[in-house]
């Protein structure tokens, strides 16, 4: 769908109406509420087909459509990535094993507005150093969340997130990014995970877009499978994800893809 609404920045940013903010929490509720739906079924021996299916199902029975079934030829409601998989891990067979860490990541569209977000889950107990792994990633999120303000800019969210990590001895992954979104899947900007505070377009309100960084236990570089779709590390170290829609606020920023039983971290009870 062509996106019509609201004004366009010199970079090709568009800017929404505060009015529009509805459908996007109307999106990205549901989007959350199949995430915490997922919870019961990440254990050891179930199949992340089986999850898969279960989200194309959920999908339907909410009379909701999914983004990514047909998307460039992707035949999924979900994307499954599991240990060293980055993202874009494809459903399938696979079985999912005791300590095995995945970002499952889903988007939705309701009433033309997207919804689109991911998470970490736990299959059983993890170890520390993925338990320590998925602490900072989803620290990282927040981070540049807290930087996401009218006057700031994408450098500072990119700072924000790759200064933390790194402190953490930890990398981020460059090859992907955040996104533009609202009556389309993928717009301007690309939120950069990494950067120089000062630089980029400047923040303002009402534009929206996805943060969603991508952090490894060892090197950022990745590399796509001959599947096409996905990204694994190159050195095979864990990698961990989260991901948040917002909308920039007149003192902030809105989440509109918050957990609505408060459970978007897997240790969160």
């Amino acid at each position: 769908m062509e996106d019509t609404k609201g004004r366009v920045t010199r970079e090709g940013i568009r800017i929404y109406e505060s009015s529009d903010f509805d459908g996007m929490r109307k999106a990205g509720r549901v989007a959350a509420q199949i995430l915490d739906e997922v919870i019961p079924l990440v254990v050891p021996g179930t199949t992340t087909g089986a999850i898969n299916a279960f989200i194309d199902d959920r999908i339907r029975e909410l009379g909701v459509e999914s983004a990514t079934v047909g998307y460039r030829g992707y035949e999924h409601a979900s994307c499954i990535s599991i240990n060293h998989v980055v993202c874009h891990g494809i459903p399938g067979p696979k079985v999912v094993k005791e300590g095995d860490i995945l970002n499952i990541d889903v988007t939705v569209i309701v009433d033309g507005w997207f919804g689109d977000t991911s998470r970490m889950y736990v299959a059983g107990t993890p170890s520390r150093k993925a338990e320590r792994l998925i602490e900072v990633t989803h620290e990282a999120l927040m981070i540049g969340i807290a930087a996401v303000k009218p006057g700031n800019t994408f450098g500072d969210i990119g700072h924000a997130i790759q200064t933390f990590a790194e402190g953490h001895r930890m990398s981020v992954v460059r090859d992907f990014c955040g996104h533009g979104l609202g009556r389309v899947f993928h717009a301007p900007p690309n939120v950069l995970h990494y950067g120089r505070a000062g630089t980029g377009a400047r923040l303002e309100e009402g534009m929206i877009f996805t943060i969603e960084p991508m952090v490894n236990l060892g090197r950022p570089e990745t590399k796509v499978l001959a599947d096409d779709w996905t990204a694994v590390t190159r050195d095979k170290s864990l990698s961990a994800q989260f991901e948040h829609s917002i909308g920039v606020t007149a003192d902030g920023c809105e989440i509109f893809t918050l957990s609505p039983a408060g459970r978007f971290h897997p240790t969160y009870k």
